[in-house]
């Protein structure tokens, strides 16, 4: 009798067995899953939460602030922005400041952990000397975890590194329009009555030679453009005269109205022709600073600290008229732009407008360089703000690669 009841009971037990272990193997991962404490550490995560705005935030001056990563022996420098090679005044606090986001934390940039990030990637500035002036600095930043870095001027760079260690190449594509264009002088010379000395042919529909043939060699592009649209540039005597299909525009167009077709050309043909897995960023206006004048009317920028925030309106807002106010009307069309695309807007315009403190301004390294081109109120001393938009910079592309 037991043997037998043994025999009936023993299957039941053992079928409930594997049901209880089924159940078992199945819910408890959805359990432990809602601990976040065993969820592994990574900053870069992807959140359901906003995201983190890099760009909005205010200066503050901190004693405690690190080094900066170079000083004026990087060979990377450019003769007139190397600030502490031309014995810049107040240096130090300069490079004191520290950039606090509103709402998140702007990590310092470690040239180790990011150039093995990169390994065997590429990254390309594309633009005028402003976008020049924030390559110099990454340069510097990330020769500290690679001595044995090059220079590097192959695929039509302007200027450039290579990083042998990790297999990294980092460089400048001079290309100050994006857009092709060209000096046509005058061909008759019976009147000079309106005073043209002839015009710059500007193709809106053609890349510069310059970054022509880039697109499969970077991973990493940041473009740039609007400091040399201005009348300033390209006066009434050698204005831009805007070209489509080979043809002139007609009726031709204003340096505004050309502006925004060259913008709408140039990313249409970004989002063409290169890939979609290359990440893109837009770097919007490197506001300038000059006071009392443009630079070529004697105008100045020797500030000791940065600007108040409720000063900035009054330097930059377009409806102030003021001699710093393109920066923002640029801006507005290269957001247009860009809407609705992948590239990415890396709007350094904000945190750069408080610095009037940090360019160049007299200190240029050359004797008669201010009595021939006036301060530079444009450019940044070095090191200085652009090495805080290396750190925005360096956090973004983490962001990207990491999740």
């Amino acid at each position: 009798m037991p043997t037998k009841l043994y025999s009936s009971i023993f299957p039941s037990i053992f079928f409930l067995s594997l049901i209880f272990l089924f159940l078992y193997s199945t819910f408890l991962p959805l359990y432990t899953n809602n601990d976040s404490s065993s969820l592994p550490t990574n900053k870069f995560l992807p959140s359901s939460s906003p995201p983190c705005n890099l760009f909005k935030g205010r200066w503050v001056l901190n004693s405690t602030k690190g080094k900066p990563f170079y000083d004026d022996t990087c060979p990377f420098h450019r003769n007139a922005w190397n600030c502490l090679k031309n014995k810049r005044d107040n240096m130090g606090i300069i490079n004191s400041w520290k950039w606090v986001p509103k709402d998140c934390k702007l990590e310092r940039v470690d040239p180790w952990r990011f150039l093995g990030l990169m390994r065997n990637r590429n990254i390309g500035f594309v633009g005028d000397s402003l976008n020049e002036n924030f390559l110099v600095s990454f340069l510097c930043i990330l020769r500290v975890a690679d001595e044995g870095a090059k220079k590097w001027k192959k695929k039509g760079a302007w200027r450039g590194a290579y990083f042998p260690k990790y297999n990294v190449t980092v460089a400048y594509h001079r290309a100050v329009l994006l857009a092709k264009y060209k000096w046509n002088p005058k061909q008759s010379v019976v009147s000079d009555e309106d005073e043209l000395k002839g015009i710059y042919r500007v193709d809106v529909d053609i890349l510069a030679d310059e970054w022509s043939s880039i697109a499969d060699f970077y991973h990493v592009l940041v473009f740039n453009t609007g400091h040399w649209w201005g009348y300033d540039k390209f006066p009434k005597e050698t204005p831009l005269v805007f070209y489509r299909h080979g043809r002139p525009i007609s009726p031709p167009l204003g340096l505004l109205d050309g502006f925004k077709v060259v913008l709408e050309n140039m990313v249409h043909h970004i989002q063409k022709e290169v890939p979609k897995n290359t990440l893109k960023f837009w770097r919007l206006q490197s506001p300038r600073h000059f006071y009392g004048g443009d630079w070529n009317q004697n105008g100045s920028c020797l500030f000791d600290r940065p600007l108040e925030e409720d000063q900035l309106d009054l330097w930059f807002d377009p409806s102030n008229n003021g001699v710093n106010k393109e920066a923002r009307t640029l801006n507005h069309l290269i957001k247009e732009a860009v809407q609705g695309t992948d590239i990415q807007l890396l709007d350094l315009t904000h945190l750069s407008e408080f610095r009037a403190d940090a360019h160049p301004a007299i200190w240029l390294g050359k004797k008669d360089a201010v009595s021939i081109w006036g301060q530079d109120c444009m450019h940044w001393c070095l090191p200085g703000l652009p090495d805080t938009w290396v750190d925005i910079l360096v956090q973004l592309i983490h962001n990207s690669f990491e999740t």
